[in-house]
């Protein structure tokens, strides 16, 4: 049934690149996979494949990447992802030999690839888990790691119709969870090779604001970055940005996915000075710049006071890490309660959700207070310190336990 399930799933797929420029690329990507995948030379080694979902899991997994090169110069690396989102961003990523799309799983498929990669040890990302890959590795004993896990007691893996789930996760050699209650939930289900690590982005947005990288063209000035908007984010805060008492402002808006449509409706709604990032010159004052491409939205950070983080009115916020590395209080909407650092964020009065337009206003006029700014500046700082070095102990079990 799971077989029949994932071909059902790719013929809608394919039918649905005939209205879907995502599903094009997904099918266009996948396309006669087998004769463009680059099977791995004779002796190189160890061979490490990591799978990730999209942008989101790979920055996850990028420390354990480039701390496993560092560590293992002579190795290969296979980097593949599941959404056109995050391999159209990272399909030229330096650091892996072999950048592609994951063919959709089915036994054939998930044969002829391990065939091909002959990977040493293979590290799925968070949550995008295929039942025939997993069984196959297992099947040859390979060393399979899940790491930056979270899970909740809703998830089918601890539900009693869950059985191929529990499977799956039964296949892992090694779980790495974000946080105890995820290692808990693993162990209730007999599953004893777990581990509390942490999450592997706090190592990742930590390294990114040390390592002092500046764009290009760097704004000259902005004090609130908001980043990853959906129009839902964008009406609370279009209302603000207008706001007479904060004519003072200047202000970075960074739309999820900054289609040409969006932008149109963006820039016909706003009522200051603007500027498309791809077309200013880097010297042009404008009060409101828009980053119309994806990529930078994390070193962004680095020159903004304050960050409204968007998703909060859809499914859940999006990534409230990368602007706490950089110690920026943090803003968001409601829907937060699942992301375990923004309710960590919340409960240290370093971020603050909100539901109106009023409130962001109210809480940036609090913000805009030096003593309210530095309590809150530190509190984010202050969680990521002290839940950093997730990426170390992956590495250090990696070295331990892998044999090549």
């Amino acid at each position: 049934m799971y077989e029949l399930a994932i071909r059902l799933l790719t013929a809608g797929l394919w039918t649905a690149q005939l209205f879907s420029s995502k599903a094009r690329l997904w099918a266009k990507g996948r396309k006669n996979w087998r004769n463009r995948l680059t099977s791995t030379p004779l002796g190189r080694q160890p061979v490490l494949w990591m799978h990730v979902a999209s942008l989101g899991e790979f920055e996850q997994g990028r420390p354990i990447l480039e701390g496993f090169r560092k560590q293992y110069p002579s190795s290969w690396v296979v980097l593949s992802f599941f959404s056109p989102s995050g391999y159209e961003v990272r399909k030229n990523y330096s650091e892996a030999d072999v950048v592609c799309y994951l063919p959709a799983d089915t036994r054939q498929n998930a044969r002829d690839f391990v065939d091909r990669v002959r990977p040493d040890v293979v590290i799925f990302v968070k949550y995008d888990l295929w039942a025939n890959y997993l069984f196959e590795l297992r099947q040859r004993g390979i060393l399979t790691l899940l790491i930056a896990a979270l899970f909740r007691p809703t998830q089918p893996f601890f539900r009693p119709w869950g059985k191929l789930w529990r499977q799956m996760l039964g296949c892992f050699s090694h779980i790495f969870t974000q946080d105890v209650a995820s290692a808990e939930l693993v162990r209730c289900i007999g599953l004893k090779a777990v581990t509390a690590a942490g999450d592997t982005r706090i190592d990742r947005v930590l390294q990114l604001a040390q390592d002092h990288i500046l764009l290009e063209r760097p704004p000259l000035r902005a004090d609130v970055i908001a980043g990853s908007t959906w129009p839902a984010d964008e009406d609370l805060l279009l209302p603000v940005i207008h706001a007479p008492e904060l004519a003072h402002l200047h202000w970075i808006l960074a739309p999820h996915e900054p289609s040409a449509r969006a932008i149109r409706r963006l820039t016909k709604l706003l009522q200051r000075s603007w500027a498309l990032y791809s077309q200013w010159d880097g010297q042009q004052i404008v009060e409101v710049l828009i980053i119309d491409s994806v990529g930078l939205l994390g070193r962004l950070y680095r020159y903004a006071r304050f960050a409204y983080v968007g998703g909060g009115f859809g499914r859940g916020i999006h990534n409230t890490l990368e602007p706490a590395a950089y110690g920026l209080p943090v803003l968001f909407g409601p829907k937060y309660k699942h992301f375990e650092e923004a309710r960590q964020f919340v409960q240290r009065g370093g971020a603050f959700p909100v539901r109106s337009s009023a409130e962001l206003l109210q809480a940036i006029q609090r913000l805009e207070q030096p003593d309210e700014y530095e309590r809150a500046s530190i509190a984010v700082r202050q969680f990521l310190y002290e839940n950093r070095g997730a990426s170390v102990q992956i590495l250090q079990f990696l070295t331990k336990n892998l044999l090549f």
